[in-house]
């Protein structure tokens, strides 16, 4: 659980994103991502002292379909099990959704496992 909780610091979350269904731009929300994708660890190095080499979301499959995330290529890497963060005891009492990731490097899986001894070092 250690590990976990070091690595996540190397992973930001893409908490509200919403195009509401009357707004027709083409490919606007890819153009969006794009931009965000090539930014954010720039501005999370200036602001929070380190990288980040994954992006994630959460998309309530009761609700949305996803599409926006599967066309500016996010991978779908699978679902939640209904839980929160704060939920008793484990049992569901959230909707399922679906986790997308969009990795900002191609490195993204070695540098995670190593993200621990990265930070530890900043630390020192």
């Amino acid at each position: 659980m250690t590990a976990r909780r070091s690595r996540l610091s190397c992973i930001t979350k893409n908490t509200r994103f919403l195009i509401p269904g009357w707004v027709r731009v083409l490919n606007l929300t890819s153009h969006i991502f794009l931009r965000v994708s090539r930014r954010i660890d720039v501005n999370w190095q200036e602001k929070y002292g380190q990288r980040i080499n994954l992006l994630e979301t959460f998309v309530d499959r009761d609700r949305f379909l996803g599409t926006c995330y599967r066309a500016a290529n996010w991978i779908c890497v699978g679902q939640t099990k209904g839980r929160t963060r704060n939920g008793p005891n484990g049992a569901p009492i959230a909707t399922i959704k679906d986790v997308y990731v969009y990795p900002l490097n191609k490195s993204f899986r070695r540098t995670l496992c190593d993200c621990e001894s990265i930070n530890s070092k900043r630390n020192e």
